[in-house]
């Protein structure tokens, strides 16, 4: 047995097949930064934490020899209850499909979590985020989405000249993917005109603020992973079953000068 559990579950196999396959599309359209940054691992749940190469040196000599403490990045571990009603889970050998609601909020709350701290940092594990990390001074997203392809320019000229090579992806926050999609000039989609000007890919993504063009070349930010998003079980009545979602990572910035943050333009109605 695991530490997933699942096979003290009351769910059938068909039930499980429908919960996990509709974890499985929310994750995929709802985490954007691992399509972005390099993924090490998954490690399973007794990897607990990244070497960073580093050492910090103490001053106390008790010892009587200089000494000092590896430095290494623990992974976080994210966990979210599911309760599904075991009456309609056993409708699934029947042939039913399930309302699995509670598994897609489930599925929004850990990719918005892990999405965040891959864009915005976690402080509290000690968790820098590719936007919060970054040297480059922000630049404002236009209020005429004809002028957006200009800031991506600008956004991609501050990387080669910081030394940072392509491909360039762009990461969109909401508005700016619904704006940026709808936009057009002269009928020419303005996505295109910005597309042109990156070798990278434009992807949507929930929990940026504004948007984030990147260097896609790889050896810049590592997302480190554990135990990969699963479904296990804790415990269940005659009327309900309690399962969770977890996973465990860890989040990297190793160079902090390959992404430049375009913010929205506050008051912009």
């Amino acid at each position: 047995m695991d530490l997933l559990k699942r096979n003290l579950a009351p769910v059938t196999p068909e039930a499980w097949q429908q919960i996990d396959d509709e974890a499985k599309r929310v994750l995929q359209l709802r985490l954007a930064g691992r399509t972005l940054v390099d993924v090490d691992g998954p490690h399973g749940w007794q990897y607990a934490a990244v070497n960073t190469g580093r050492l910090a040196i103490k001053s106390d000599s008790a010892l009587g020899v200089p000494w000092g403490v590896r430095e290494v990045l623990p992974l976080i571990e994210l966990r979210i209850s599911i309760e599904l009603s075991i009456m309609d889970l056993d409708g699934a050998a029947r042939g039913a499909l399930l309302d699995l609601a509670p598994v897609v909020t489930a599925a929004e709350r850990i990719a918005r979590a892990e999405d965040l701290a891959i864009f915005h940092g976690f402080k509290p594990a000690g968790i820098d985020g590719m936007v919060t990390k970054s040297p480059h001074a922000a630049i404002t997203i236009p209020g005429d989405w004809a002028e957006f392809p200009s800031v991506v320019v600008e956004a991609v000229e501050t990387l080669r000249r910081g030394g940072i090579n392509g491909p360039y992806a762009l990461a969109l926050g909401p508005d700016c993917y619904a704006g940026l999609s709808q936009a057009a000039e002269d009928g020419y989609p303005i996505r295109d005109r910005v597309q042109h000007f990156l070798d990278g890919p434009i992807v949507w993504a929930p929990q940026v603020d504004g948007a984030v063009v990147l260097s896609a070349r790889g050896g810049d930010f590592k997302l480190t992973i554990g135990q990969d998003l699963s479904i296990g079980y804790v415990s269940h009545t005659r009327e309900k079953v309690e399962l969770y979602l977890a996973e465990s990572f860890a989040f990297r910035v190793i160079e902090p000068g390959a992404a430049v943050h375009l913010k929205p333009k506050r008051g912009k109605k």
